[in-house]
């Protein structure tokens, strides 16, 4: 495989190599800790009488070892590891896996510093000053060489067993706190000081072993955190910060102190559904699988997605309608799509559904979840798909005194992640928002949400007929009758004809305000009759504001889009899905549509329809709320003066 301008190939050999050294670190050594505290003593019972301790691994680089006063402790990860299951005498593949996982991380971490003494001049001196001919005048540079190469070997070693690790990364979490005692004497030293303190806190947290993989998953990306904010003001960091190794075997790419994100997609156990087998909803059908198609046209060389580029790309929306009219089915025929595109070309899938079980009693248990969610999603390695189901039991609505502060620390998360000041749309992935009760939704979360899917489920008689037909199988004789199956699902005619039901508002209270409109300004076909028509919405509704007007935009610009790419360009990516970026553009731009006045009213009306109708039944359910308190506050005075009258 050709590797890019911008990569260095970190050779196997070369990670070989350091694996001697790496098992030393698991087997062995002491380490006297120096801005930590020990949880509890580091020693590991003997498993029998008469059988010795495995061996102490002691630094093979002379003079680099840090003097301290405080009394060593004895770390053996190895052991540490092998005991965090409940006292099981035989390793588990888990923690076989942990293990191979730490002892190649170590291998890669030292590999990349011993790159990064080469490319300094660092490894030079190391020998000038073992033969004591380390000249006075660069002690200094020296000092500071030493410095950044702790940090390098730190934050590699942090990063790829993240990486590594991930695919066994379960629900489990745990809350370590920050790590302390990082040490940027020497490299040799500053790995002492991360495994012993990562041996403290599986003693301390992982007493099985879902806890163990949390434990380590969680101690790695806090010491990456911790590095990378000391390296932002460390000298000598430019010949690694502008370099970036890959590690073909691994298909790890170490680019400076930014994370790695693993390429691995998830394994999805859920029943897909075809297109077919979802009656009704062709609108929301409709752009499910357009979005499925534009997923692909992401591009992992450049990072970016020309949909997103040219407009039209949905990254958030939201799915409403009552229960039972289809809305997991939508979620399952979408995520079906997105596989099987994938498959045949050959890329990462992940798919994630953010759940109730995220919600955590802890303070910021939950905001921690719910950024976890995130940025699996996002990561720009994989084509991913999010899914937040019954939302509005998951996000809190501020200013209700029922939601759980964990429910309120979701919201703002998803808030900032879907419109905040650092959010970035490659148009590798898709959030989807589910609910049943939308109303009870924040009002500035659901405005996050760039499109809107009524899911109403069947509505005519020959989607009743299909839906019947469909859901009885073929375990039986009844005829079809005077019908043509599935000819009403037919998504070109029915899209076509649900638009055109939204050249006028369905919403009463939005009719009445189209109606004024029109009568005042008649046929509405001007960018100024059009902005008059949304300043009269506002009126009726003010929380129809900037943000409602940018996602009925962004969703003209998809219709600009309303184009499915040809079925044979998902099935021989050749012809689209592996040609360049700039050419992948243009064969776009081509089949590109113009805005028309129609496209806007109708995105309009259907924005504001849905506006309203949350609106409605926003507003029906605290009117319901006070009616209640009322009738509890007569009834409390009622009984308190039958109490005090008697």
């Amino acid at each position: 495989m050709n590797m890019p301008a911008d990569q260095m190939e970190l050779r196997e050999e070369e990670i070989r190599a350091h694996y001697e050294a790496a098992l030393g670190y698991l087997d062995g050594f002491d380490h006297a800790p120096r801005i930590a505290k020990a949880k509890e003593a580091a020693s590991v019972r003997e498993r029998s009488p008469g059988i010795g301790t495995r061996r102490r691994f002691r630094s093979t680089t002379p003079g680099l070892v840090g003097r301290s006063t405080a009394r060593p402790e004895g770390v053996r990860l190895i052991e540490r590891i092998e005991a965090a299951d409940g006292g099981d005498p035989l390793m588990s593949p888990v923690q076989a896996a942990m293990l191979h996982g730490l002892r190649r991380a170590i291998a890669i971490s030292l590999a990349v510093g011993e790159a990064y003494g080469e490319a300094t001049g660092l490894k030079a001196l190391k020998k000038d000053n073992l033969a004591g001919a380390l000249p006075r005048s660069r002690a200094a540079e020296f000092a500071e060489l030493l410095a950044a190469e702790a940090l390098v070997v730190l934050h590699v070693f942090a990063n790829a067993t993240a990486f590594l690790l991930a695919s066994h990364r379960g629900e489990v979490s745990v809350e370590l706190g920050a790590v302390e005692e990082v040490l940027t004497d020497n490299a040799a030293l500053a790995l002492s000081g991360a495994l012993w303190e990562l041996d403290q806190d599986i003693a301390a947290f992982a007493d099985s072993e879902a806890k163990l993989v949390a434990v380590v998953i969680a101690f790695a990306e806090q010491l990456m955190e911790k590095v990378a904010r000391r390296a932002e003001n460390a000298p000598r960091l430019g010949p690694f910060t502008g370099a970036r190794y890959r590690v073909e075997a691994d298909g790890l790419t170490i680019a400076g102190f930014a994370p790695a994100r693993s390429s691995r997609g998830t394994a999805l156990t859920m029943t897909f559904k075809k297109p077919n087998e979802v009656v009704g909803n062709h609108i929301a059908k409709y752009q499910a699988m357009k979005l499925a198609k534009m997923l692909m046209a992401y591009d992992f060389e450049r990072k970016m997605n020309p949909f997103a580029e040219l407009g039209g790309f949905i990254f958030t929306f939201m799915g409403d309608g009552m229960p039972g009219t289809g809305k997991t089915t939508l979620i399952q025929m979408m995520a079906g799509l997105i596989n099987d595109y994938c498959q045949e070309a050959g890329y990462p899938f992940r798919y994630q559904n953010l759940s109730t079980e995220s919600i955590d009693s802890y303070q910021g248990k939950s905001a921690q979840n719910a950024k976890a969610f995130i940025n699996n999603v996002l990561d720009p390695n994989v084509i991913g798909f999010g899914t937040i189901d019954d939302i509005d039991q998951l996000a809190g609505k501020r200013g209700d005194r029922q939601a759980s502060a964990g429910q309120l620390e979701i919201t703002a998360v998803l808030m900032e992640s879907f419109a905040g000041a650092n959010t970035v749309v490659r148009g590798n992935c898709t959030f989807g928002m589910f609910s049943n009760y939308p109303e009870a939704v924040d009002d500035a979360l659901r405005q996050r949400a760039g499109a809107r899917f009524l899911v109403d489920g069947p509505q005519t008689r020959e989607d009743y007929i299909d839906i019947l037909a469909l859901l009885l199988g073929k375990n039986h004789s009844i005829p079809l009758g005077d019908h043509k199956l599935y000819a009403a699902q037919e998504i070109k005619r029915a899209v076509a004809e649900s638009f055109e039901r939204h050249n006028r508002p369905r919403e009463r209270a939005l009719e009445r305000v189209y109606e004024r409109v029109s009568e005042e300004l008649g046929k509405l076909d001007t960018i100024a009759e059009l902005g008059t028509y949304l300043k009269a919405i506002q009126e009726a509704d003010p929380r129809f504001t900037g943000r409602a007007i940018k996602n009925i935009t962004d969703a003209v610009k998809v219709r600009a889009m309303d184009f499915e790419l040809p079925d044979e360009w998902m099935e021989e990516p050749e012809l689209f899905l592996f040609k360049p970026y700039d050419e992948k553009k243009a064969m776009i731009e081509e089949l590109r549509r113009p805005i028309t006045v129609e496209m806007v009213i109708q995105e309009i009306n259907r924005y504001a329809d849905s506006e309203f109708r949350y609106a409605e039944k926003s507003d029906e359910a605290a009117i319901k709320a006070m009616v209640r308190d009322f009738r509890r506050q007569e009834e409390a005075r009622r009984r308190y003066l039958e109490e005090k009258g008697g």
